[in-house]
């Protein structure tokens, strides 16, 4: 599958992954539906573009889970159709179990799986209608293995595999793909918008992730993983290798003890 020409809703597009993978779509021809809270940055995302028409802004908010239909529905009438939704939008977490509030956890599954789980609710009639479209959610190299400071985001991110498992199986007879996307370490503002023991932002960035895979770079990766219609691509440096640690658990518990960065 070729994504030049499709048209695909991205969440989260804001910044980061979902602002690089808006520029490089746009240079293949796509039409872009860009969703965030933030309206006023998204605009600023699609000043960016050359082709500005083919690009139209839909704010929105994952937690709002009883609006998620009607943004859908004017999701689909931008151009009329969608192809592909990008499930990009999160949080991350820096925190202690024992010092993290529970309303942090609430938050973050809220955004994190819960908001992604009802906007893709929300479209997967139209999939099954059409008898094609594919999903690619964002998740993490921690929705595949744990690490501590990231006990909510981890859980968060490891419901998501289980539930787009669970889609993919039941919906590949209608056509519909579901690609997982676990990244590394990306150079992007993810830490500094960490939530902390008290649900604030963390405010700063740590030093694997300003050294992580450059999102210019992440997204050229994740569109090829996309076109090849992976169920599950990890990218990022030598920390996406400990995936193939997890069948030797206690191994995986050192390995991840040692190089844990908060």
């Amino acid at each position: 599958m070729k994504v030049d020409g499709k048209t695909i809703w991205i969440t989260g597009a804001s910044s980061g992954i979902g602002e690089a993978l808006t520029y490089d779509l746009e240079r293949r021809n796509c039409k872009l539906i860009l969703s965030s809270r933030n309206e006023e940055q998204l605009k600023k995302v699609k000043a960016n573009c050359t082709n500005q028409g083919q690009i139209h802004i839909l704010p929105i908010d994952l937690s709002d889970f009883d609006g998620m239909t009607m943004k859908t529905e004017a999701a689909v009438s931008a151009f009329g159709t969608i192809d592909i939704l990008i499930n990009n939008a999160g949080l991350s977490q820096r925190s202690l179990i024992a010092s993290t509030n529970f309303e942090v956890y609430k938050r973050l599954i809220d955004v994190n799986y819960l908001g992604t789980v009802a906007v893709t609710k929300a479209l997967l009639p139209y999939f099954v209608e059409r008898k094609k479209g594919v999903f690619v959610t964002i998740s993490s190299l921690m929705g595949k293995f744990s690490s501590p400071y990231r006990s909510g985001y981890c859980g968060a991110k490891h419901a998501l595999h289980g539930f787009f498992d669970s889609l993919r199986l039941e919906h590949e007879k209608d056509g519909i793909g579901v690609t997982m996307i676990c990244p590394g370490f990306v150079n992007t503002n993810v830490a500094q918008n960490a939530l902390t023991e008290d649900g604030s932002a963390q405010n700063q960035q740590d030093e694997a992730t300003a050294n992580g895979l450059d999102v210019a770079v992440f997204a050229k990766k994740m569109i090829r993983a996309i076109e090849k219609n992976k169920f599950e691509a990890y990218i990022g440096g030598k920390e996406t290798l400990a995936t193939y640690l997890r069948l030797f658990p206690k191994l995986l518990h050192r390995v991840v003890l040692r190089s844990t960065v908060r």
